[in-house]
């Protein structure tokens, strides 16, 4: 069956990019270097299959519809140095414990979908950093160059690409194996809590949640519900997505899918553009339009309701549920403020979109201890924010995209824990951006079910009221 998305896109091909203004990326020392990794990971494996973004797109249309949650969240910036299996399952496993909180607490489906096995390249204010004198290009993560304040270290290598997909493609084998080979059954709730987290206030209500899902579970299996006709309790479904930076990396994993004979980037289940990369005229938006993923876009404080309306028809011209996520970053001081008129523009228009809440990337300080971090009741206020606005316009709150780790870290100021500015110190492991810990992640889950459960109630009384 074609996809109507694809007819709509017009005139496209993987390559067309090149033609057109590219922002945000590293300025390649040996061109005819790039151009043979390029060649070289086209003869590559793709990561992910059409047929699974295509079911991807359908459980996002049901967020569309309000009748699912977006849970999207992992590292800010993958590295090379902390790639370990161990790593990957903490990360996994706390996704798992947002997503029963989100769900047993909200009766709400939960699509889950990491920041993970791809997003490795990072947008940057400045093309060169300065220390002591010395000028060298920023670090753009850890696909491009090295973290380290060395000329070597900060010269883009392309070869890095290819050891950026080899890490992913374990990275995706691991997942699968977590997500369908039993380590997601919903028997093993009480194990997915980490040591440090379960002797946490987040850990206590995580445990008496548990507690209840095993009684229901117990339950079912006495009415003969069990994993054998309902394989749900047994495995779950996990996707993968990171921001389509390095057009370069993107369009050599873009292939035609054989059954349908639409384009997909294979690279990740969902690809993004992000706030300075989205100019409608630009090799960003231009690449991501043709693909038959599910995209997203990010929107900040400069995002305009036209220039919305114009991103949108641009990357979804079918306007068909699930194929495009607004993911909104504003900061907590300007979501209700700046966010309304975007959603009174969409509506206006009938613009069929998922709205998603970025709370990190507007809620960025810097510590009295010079530490880049994030507090968070910045970030929860943000949801917040979010969620109220929805409520007041009568729209559909459809999901959190955040940075989060599984690492017991002191990144992001505050929380249960009480993370003070002289703690950022102590497991400050991040490349790039401040990341919420497991008890941190989980307080916003927690936050996040009440909200939701208050929109379910509140339609529930509105079909009361109509009878």
């Amino acid at each position: 069956m074609t996809n109507p998305m694809k007819m709509a896109a017009g005139q496209w091909s993987p390559e067309a990019w090149r033609a057109l203004a590219l922002e945000q990326q590293p300025d390649w020392p040996d061109p005819a270097g790039l151009a043979a990794v390029e060649e070289r990971l086209k003869t590559y494996p793709p990561l992910v299959f059409a047929g699974e973004a295509r079911r991807l797109g359908e459980r996002l249309a049901a967020v569309c519809e309000g009748r699912a949650f977006l849970l999207q969240g992992g590292d800010c910036a993958e590295s090379f140095a902390e790639f370990h299996a161990d790593n990957i399952r903490d990360m996994f496993r706390v996704l798992l414990q947002m997503a029963v909180v989100l769900t047993f607490g909200a009766a709400c489906p939960v699509v889950k979908l990491g920041r993970i096995a791809g997003q490795f390249a990072k947008p940057r204010s400045a093309p060169t950093e300065t220390n002591d004198g010395v000028t060298l290009p920023s670090y753009r993560g850890d696909m491009v160059n090295g973290m380290e304040f060395t000329a070597q270290a900060r010269t883009p290598d392309p070869q890095r690409m290819i050891q950026a997909y080899g890490q992913s493609a374990a990275t995706l084998n691991l997942l699968r194996a977590f997500s369908q080979g039993g380590y997601a059954d919903l028997h093993q709730v009480h194990r997915w809590n980490l040591g440090f987290v379960a002797h946490s206030p987040q850990g206590e209500r995580y445990r008496d949640l548990a507690d209840r899902l095993t009684e229901a579970l117990a339950f079912l299996e006495a009415c003969g519900l069990t994993s054998d006709v309902a394989p749900q309790i047994h495995e779950t479904e996990f996707y993968t997505s990171h921001e389509a930076l390095l057009l370069g990396y993107e369009q050599a994993l873009t292939r035609i899918d054989s059954t349908t004979g639409d384009w997909y980037d294979c690279s990740a289940h969902m690809l993004w553009v992000g706030d300075r990369t989205r100019q409608p005229d630009g090799a960003h938006v231009d690449f991501l339009r043709g693909i038959g993923n599910p995209i997203g876009l990010k929107t900040g404080p400069s995002m305009t309701p036209d220039g919305l309306l114009e991103l949108i028809d641009i990357l979804n011209p079918a306007n068909a549920p699930g194929r495009l996520t607004v993911i909104c970053r504003f900061g907590a001081e300007k979501v209700e403020s700046l966010l309304p008129p975007l959603i009174r523009a969409v509506e206006r228009e009938g613009r069929r979109i998922v709205w998603s809440c970025d709370p990190m990337h507007g809620n960025t300080i810097k510590s009295s201890t010079g530490y880049k971090t994030r507090r968070v009741e910045s970030v929860l206020a943000e949801v917040r924010g979010f969620f109220a606005v929805h409520r007041a316009e009568g729209t559909h709150a459809g999901g959190v995209h955040f940075e989060m780790t599984g690492q017991d870290v002191t990144e992001c100021l505050g929380g249960a824990q009480a993370i003070t500015e002289e703690n950022l110190a102590d497991r400050y492991h991040t490349h790039c951006d401040p990341r919420l810990n497991a008890s941190q992640s989980l307080e916003l889950a927690f936050l996040i079910a009440e909200a939701l459960k208050e929109e379910r109630d509140g339609d529930r009384r509105k079909v009361q009221a109509a009878f």
